[in-house]
């Protein structure tokens, strides 16, 4: 070629395509049998590089995404998902243009990044915590940790697929007591509180009722579902207890006798969860049928059903004072995944909404008053994310996420600033409020 004279070469990435497919100008993928896959290549036509026709080079070093890649004696950088169109200056008198056109393709699915810190344009935090004196304590599990509940101050039960009910010092990290009797994965907790006295719900069909200062056998076991337990309430003088399944019914039972006192079915009704009202005798109740029910336990009738929702309800908490509760919707890439405030009195309308999450809402409380200056509700969810929410602007106030994981199954409130968060992957999870720069969530501690 003269000297000083101008050439081009046209170089594009082809995404990967089935045996036999065609790159660019005709030509066609080679096949590495080393390393067992196809390598897209690069055609380099005679008229407009010295060579010959339809010479193919292979992307070997490669790497989009800001990385440098060489051809030859020249350098380029290829940002993600960008045109490039590159100058190169050879060491000869003569000028090369280089078009480089690439196609993310699935690659995209492939980037990694961080959770660790960054902001979003609606002024939310989104932090991953690493907090120096964190403890990992003996696992109180050995498997899916599927619910935990509060038993004191000091105290948790939990219950998950080793079909063992576990109570634990969470202030230690030393198992109180281990129990077996379920047959099948553990699926609630129901505890009465100040006490030493609990519930538990498994897909054995039945519930068990312990008692810590007695022996290692369940109490009371209370026998009638057809399908597996999903829902467990005791009433505030502890008298009662109900019960669901999703076998669409709904039985209330003298915790004395261990007797069914009243049953109630209702058409396409599996129940997900169960939630009695402080002192009242209402009991209220989430759905698979995107329902949510008040139910009245003098008779066990329905009271009252709120505006069915767009997706299932997982999970519902009623406020200390009775005023309003709290229901958990299903979903997936943000559609549905919300948490609803109801009022319960009068009115019963939906109040507000809190939509962040993008995956399933498995879990919500209401936070502690001595948190903050306004009233806050926390919620968990498949996405290992926990949030904090104002609860009456529905302002999402910080996010903590729990990599690694897995779906988060259960929230209880332990004490004034401690959360106790179940996971698929990584046991129990202790969070901790921290005032220090604002409302923010520590993760401190795992069993």
């Amino acid at each position: 070629m003269p000297s000083g004279s101008a050439s081009s070469v046209g170089l594009s990435f082809q995404p990967d395509r089935p045996a036999g497919g065609y790159g660019a100008r005709g030509g066609r993928k080679r096949r590495s049998w080393r390393e067992g896959r196809w390598e897209p290549s690069l055609s380099l036509s005679r008229s407009r590089l010295p060579g010959r026709r339809g010479e193919r080079v292979p992307l070997a070093g490669l790497a989009l995404g800001g990385v440098t890649s060489s051809l030859g004696k020249h350098n380029f950088q290829q940002p993600h998902g960008m045109l490039l169109r590159c100058h190169l200056k050879r060491a000869l008198p003569q000028k090369v243009s280089c078009r480089f056109c690439a196609v993310m393709g699935k690659l995209q699915s492939k980037l990694k990044y961080s959770t660790y810190k960054y902001s979003r344009p609606d002024g939310f935090r989104d932090e991953r915590i690493q907090t120096k004196a964190f403890q990992e304590y003996s696992p109180a599990h050995v498997d899916t940790v599927s619910v935990v509940a509060a038993l004191n101050s000091d105290l948790c039960v939990s219950g998950g697929k080793d079909k063992t009910v576990v109570a634990y010092n969470w202030r230690t990290g030393n198992v109180v007591k281990r129990l077996k009797g379920h047959e099948h994965e553990i699926t609630k907790i129901a505890c009465i509180h100040k006490s030493g006295q609990f519930f538990s719900a498994s897909r054995d069909k039945t519930v068990m009722m312990w008692d810590l200062q007695g022996s290692s056998q369940p109490r009371q076991q209370f026998s009638g579902h057809t399908m597996v337990v999903t829902g467990l309430a005791v009433s505030p003088d502890t008298s009662q207890l109900c019960t669901g399944s999703r076998d669409n019914t709904l039985l209330l039972w003298d915790v004395g006798t261990g007797q069914c006192a009243e049953r109630a079915s209702v058409s396409r009704n599996l129940v997900t969860h169960l939630c009695w009202v402080p002192r009242e005798p209402y009991i209220l109740q989430t759905s698979e049928d995107k329902t949510i029910r008040l139910w009245d336990s003098r008779g066990l009738q329905v009271a009252h059903i709120f505006p069915a929702k767009q997706h299932i309800q997982t999970y519902c908490e009623v406020s200390e004072d009775g005023h309003k509760c709290i229901s958990c919707s299903s979903g997936f890439g943000g559609e549905g995944c919300e948490a609803t405030l109801w009022d319960l009195r009068q009115t019963r309308n939906r109040i507000c909404e809190y939509e962040g999450h993008f995956q399933t809402v498995a879990s919500c409380v209401f936070l502690p008053r001595a948190l903050a200056l306004m009233p806050v509700i926390a919620t968990s969810s498949h996405d290992c994310k926990v949030k904090i929410w104002n609860q009456d602007s529905g302002a999402c106030l910080f996010t903590l996420s729990l990599d690694g994981s897995g779906p988060l199954t259960s929230l209880a409130v332990a004490d004034t600033v401690s959360l106790l968060c179940a996971s698929f992957s990584r046991g129990i999870r202790l969070l901790r409020v921290d005032h220090s720069r604002g409302l923010e969530l520590q993760e401190v501690a795992g069993f």
